[in-house]
């Protein structure tokens, strides 16, 4: 279908012996928000690293906006579009907040080889502009990264990925360290980024932030899919059973 943004098929990983993913059969399409829970273990993480190019995967097919894909890295997923915030955010702690949107990516004044001048006043407008349309509020845009909050922190992640991703964004356990403040106004990002219809995948332990803020859910368990529950039509029990294994859809594909 058309309107398929990420699609995989027998997605496999094993680490020795241990099988870690097992025939993930998945797809995302456009404008969807889907969560991914289980329990630690289940496969989540190991999932995410396979489509974002951090492993290589044991065996199966991934296929990107409309073609077939196998990553050689995170810089190679981000070049074609998608983005991923990890839990240890990877920011530059003696860099302002410009220096970290545009890390990688920096706006070039003059090539000089390596004494290149970078074009700091159109990082910072892009900056800004970047903020704004994702609803990030940082007071000060020139303090370095090691002197804001863990919230901050993680927002500044969060523009970084949904100033420059144009065809997903991918959240690994993105509030899991923050207060309660912090955490409203990373969902509210979040529901910010589904107004502008730009695909999301949500990796959470937390169900009440899941139901509030994604469209299907898929539950993992023990390197399986082994439900896609609808966000209306299903609650925290229910997936709680399927988390612990006491119901199972023993569903082939997590879509729709």
């Amino acid at each position: 279908m058309t309107d398929i943004v990420l699609k995989t098929e027998g997605l496999t990983k094993h680490y020795g012996g241990v099988h870690a993913l097992n025939d993930a059969n998945f797809e995302l399409r456009a404008g969807e928000h889907i969560a991914i829970v289980g329990d630690n273990g289940a496969g989540k993480s190991t999932f995410v690293r396979q489509i974002t190019g951090v492993e290589s995967r044991t065996k199966g097919k991934i296929w990107f906006d409309g073609r077939e894909v196998s990553f050689t890295g995170p810089l190679d997923a981000r070049e074609s579009g998608m983005e991923c915030v990890f839990q240890n955010l990877a920011l530059a702690d003696d860099l302002d907040v410009p220096s970290n949107l545009f890390l990688g990516r920096e706006i070039i004044r003059f090539n000089l080889g390596p004494f290149s001048i970078l074009n700091r006043k159109a990082m910072r407008a892009a900056t800004e502009e970047g903020l704004k349309r994702t609803g990030v509020k940082i007071p000060n845009l020139d303090n370095p990264i090691r002197n804001m909050s863990g919230g901050q922190r993680q927002c500044v992640a969060i523009a970084r990925s949904a100033s420059f991703a144009s065809k997903l964004i991918i959240m690994d356990e993105p509030t899991a360290a923050l207060g309660v403040q912090e955490t409203a106004q990373v969902e509210n990002i979040i529901r910010t980024l589904k107004d502008r219809g730009i695909p999301l995948i949500l990796v959470s332990h937390n169900l009440r932030q899941v139901i509030d803020l994604v469209d299907r859910i898929i539950v993992f368990r023990r390197g399986h899919i082994v439900a896609s529950l609808n966000k209306d039509e299903t609650d925290g029990n229910d997936i709680v059973s399927y988390i612990t294994g006491v119901k199972s859809q023993n569903t082939a594909t997590a879509s729709i």
